[in-house]
């Protein structure tokens, strides 16, 4: 590293609010080290700092989180705001405080002091504004401490979605479809009640709450939008588009035990896998003030960080697939639409009606409808549908409780502080000092006791949650004799698992992550920091193999042949400038899987519902038709085979080219970072890319992509590796930068080194920080001079 011969000269300024002098000292690598002389004061530089480098992201996320868009943008945002008000949270702020931390609502309160501070000093002309708000003609809005916490819609939950997909797939194309849809592990049948049958459960279910976790869009005809238009924007996405992203967030994370690593520390990995945006989700932060120092990654509009390490502990995450959501659906009282059956009696309807401020309209009212369980999200002459969901529960805000998890300094004290997890649903990952490594899942767990959560039931009272499972109920293990803890989205219930005594959730991500993950690991005795940056960017498919050991069972002439061919030398790498990678992925998405779906469904029978597919439900038909098909089941399979890869052979000769040596899978597979103002006059270079990228679904460096064009649409923004104890050794990288501002240094810089694989320190230490150190904002109370 290099020395420097003197610190940089710092900048000045004086910010209302602060007891006491703080600092912000930027590191080459755009990493903020903030230090104070108390929390209170720490907590309010986190949240200027924030606004600092991510004020349009951050105030984008309120106004959608609180419904505030057409106030901003117009009418065409009126129906996402009335959609995102349905799921706020609505109880008691007493106990939704205490959940996560003591002094949540102070961290929470100094946070959004911060962030109003350099609002502030923005608008004065003291601190840059970022220059989106002059191209859209608004301003950011003041934050209070409630803010943080009552926006619950941007968090990952389950299984709503599924339930609804799954009785329409049900009712119109069976149970086998379904399992080729979403696999379910443990094997469980769906049994849905007879007063509501799949049949009776419309797509139109599921609208608000698609419109109420969806990011926020910008056209010109949206922006351009009257108020006769606003239904029009009631419907943003496809289902497919929906469907897809929902399934395809994940993430890795790992720590292996001293005695498995070179050094004799500990060494963890984290690669959080969320929807690829620009700014990144993530940024991460240092934290220093007297009785807390944590270095990790967090979400820009939540205090603390929610991945990294104190100096004593290091802690990571990745999502557990813990069901949370309930699809309702109740009988009208004929006689009073506003009433439904509840227990042996009648409930109503609770209204309430709140007012939106639309740009270049008077304010409009809208009523939101919410029965006993949740919000009323669709109705018909004879029912009601409702969504249970614990975003509605104290406790429910995401990631919060990280406020006491970052400051646990055992695993006795890191389970403690867990307890106050709410959502989303998480496998914690524990390694520290001492020489201790442990797994712990959390989240809010519902009992449902007679049914399983797979289908809407009725809301009559029937189909209650009885409590929720706690957390020494929900999986967990201390120093495990492998010498390891890796987890990646997957069915992880221990063996022996009483599914039926402690149910959590029946649906899961793709194993072929952690199967590669975990053979990995198995075969390393001295791991290192290098290994972990290795398996993060690890581009082995374990999927392919699978697939490969089938083909080389069968016999095949003419195209399908060469194909076969094609894929048998292959090492299943899905690299970005393999030939064979490109075929895999275009085969099994095009030619594949739409083969398998229609010889489930049959004819005259929409595929939509089933996209994207599981992958391990089709490697389970291959490797196993005779557990698919009821009569000539392998003929059946193997006719699939051959006829698919010789259709997408001819197809892709036409697509890419006679030449088959000059296909490559990164000419399709592309990372585009696209500016969320790109389709409304944005310059150009306030997006990045777009990158060709290796990777899949199935590969740990995760990199799942649109099924209409093979753009990648999720994967890890940020990768940690910390070397548990010698924490300067650690190492990251964001994408594309730390700062969300167009035109700071670090807007792109870190880019082109995560698609290379590239890395940089995490640094921790006093002397390593100070000797990195760029940029210093220093920061005196009182007002400006």
């Amino acid at each position: 590293m290099q020395n420097r011969s003197a610190a940089p000269e710092p900048s000045i300024l004086h910010v209302p609010g602060l007891t006491a002098e703080a600092s912000i000292a930027v590191d080459r690598w755009g990493v903020p080290h903030i230090r104070a002389e108390s929390e209170p004061d720490l907590f309010f530089v986190q949240g200027f700092n924030a606004a600092r480098d991510r004020l349009w992201q951050i105030d984008l996320w309120r106004k959608r989180g609180l419904g505030l868009l057409a106030a901003d943008f117009g009418p065409g945002y009126l129906e996402q705001d009335r959609a995102a008000r349905l799921f706020l949270y609505r109880g008691d702020m007493a106990p939704e405080w205490a959940a996560y931390a003591p002094d949540a609502e102070a961290i929470c309160t100094a946070f959004a002091t911060g962030v109003n501070a350099y609002i502030v000093a923005a608008q004065a002309g003291r601190m840059p504004m970022p220059p989106e708000f002059a191209l859209m003609g608004t301003q950011p809005m003041p934050w209070s401490p409630e803010d943080v916490v009552r926006i619950r819609s941007h968090c990952l939950t389950r299984n709503a979605l599924n339930e609804v997909l799954r009785a329409r797939t049900l009712a119109e194309a069976g149970p086998e479809a379904d399992r080729m849809r979403a696999e379910l592990v443990p094997p469980v049948e769906a049994v849905f009640d007879p007063e509501v049958p799949p049949e009776a459960i419309p797509l139109e279910t599921i609208e608000d709450f698609k419109l109420a976790t969806a990011s926020v869009t910008f056209s010109h005809d949206r922006l351009n939008a009257t108020l006769d238009e606003a239904p029009r924007w009631r419907t943003l996405n496809t289902l497919g588009e929906v469907v897809a992203e929902a399934e395809s967030q994940g993430s890795n994370n790992w720590a292996v035990s001293g005695a498995r690593t070179a050094t004799g520390r500990p060494v963890m990995g984290t690669d959080p896998h969320r929807t690829h945006a620009l700014p990144s989700l993530r940024y991460i932060v240092h934290l220093s003030a007297p009785g807390l120092d944590v270095i990790g990654a967090g979400e820009p509009s939540v205090p603390g960080i929610s991945l990294g390490h104190n100096g004593h502990s290091a802690f990571s995450l990745t999502i557990f697939g813990a069901d949370q959501e309930d699809m309702l659906v109740y009988r009208r009282d004929p006689e009073a639409a506003n009433r439904y059956a509840y227990g042996d009696g009648k409930e109503e309807v609770q209204e309430v009606s709140e007012r939106f401020a639309v740009r270049g309209y008077p304010d409009q009212t809208k009523r939101l409808r919410f029965t006993r369980h949740g919000p009323v999200v669709h109705e018909t002459p004879e029912r009601l549908f409702a969504i249970r969901t614990v975003w509605s529960d104290p406790g429910a805000a995401p990631y919060m409780a990280s406020l006491s998890v970052m400051r646990a300094k055992s695993w006795d004290s890191y389970r403690v502080a867990l307890k106050g997890w709410g959502t989303p649903s998480i496998n914690h990952v524990y390694a520290d000092v001492t020489g201790d490594i442990g797994w712990q899942t959390v989240g809010t767990t519902p009992r449902r006791e007679g049914w399983n959560g797979l289908l809407p039931v009725p809301g009559d009272g029937r189909y209650e949650w009885q409590g929720k499972l706690s957390l020494d109920e929900l999986p967990h293990v201390l120093n495990p004799a492998r010498g390891f803890v890796a987890t990646a989205n997957e069915m992880n219930l221990p063996d022996g698992w009483d599914a039926a005594a402690a149910a959590v959730g029946y649906e899961w991500v793709d194993r072929s992550r952690a199967d590669r993950i975990h053979a990995v690991l198995d075969d390393q005795t001295e791991h290192d920091i290098a290994d972990s940056c290795a398996l993060q960017t690890d581009l082995h498919s374990a999927a392919a193999v699978r697939m490969q050991r089938v083909l080389a069972g069968l016999v095949m002439d003419g195209d399908a042949a060469d194909a076969a061919a094609h894929l048998a030398v292959w090492d299943a790498r899905v690299t970005a400038d393999s030939s064979q990678a490109l075929f895999f992925e275009y085969w099994v998405t095009r030619h594949l899987k739409p083969a398998l779906f229609t010889a489930l469904i049959g004819p005259g029978v929409s595929i939509e519902l089933l996209w994207p597919g599981s992958i391990q439900s089709v490697l389970d038909l291959v490797e196993r038709p005779e557990h698919w098909f009821a009569k000539d089941a392998e003929e059946t399979r193997d006719a699939i085979l051959r006829d698919s890869l010789t259709a997408a052979w001819a197809d892709s000769k036409t697509r890419f080219g006679a030449d088959v040596a000059s296909w490559h899978w990164g000419a399709i597979h592309r990372l585009p970072l696209p500016h969320a103002l790109e389709a409304v006059n944005a310059p150009a270079e306030w997006s990045v890319g777009p990158f060709e990228i290796g990777g899949s679904g199935s590969t740990p460096a995760y990199a799942n992509y649109r099924i209409g064009d093979f753009t990648t649409i999720t994967g890890p923004s940020v990768r940690i590796v910390m070397d548990v104890g010698a924490w300067d050794n650690s190492v990251f990288i964001n994408l594309p930068g730390q700062s969300g501002m167009p035109g700071n240094p670090h807007f792109a810089d870190l880019a082109d080194d995560w698609q290379r694989g590239n890395y940089h320190p995490l640094l921790y230490s006093r002397g390593a920080v100070d000797a990195a150190t760029e940029i210093v904002l220093r920061l005196l109370p009182g007002d400006a001079p």
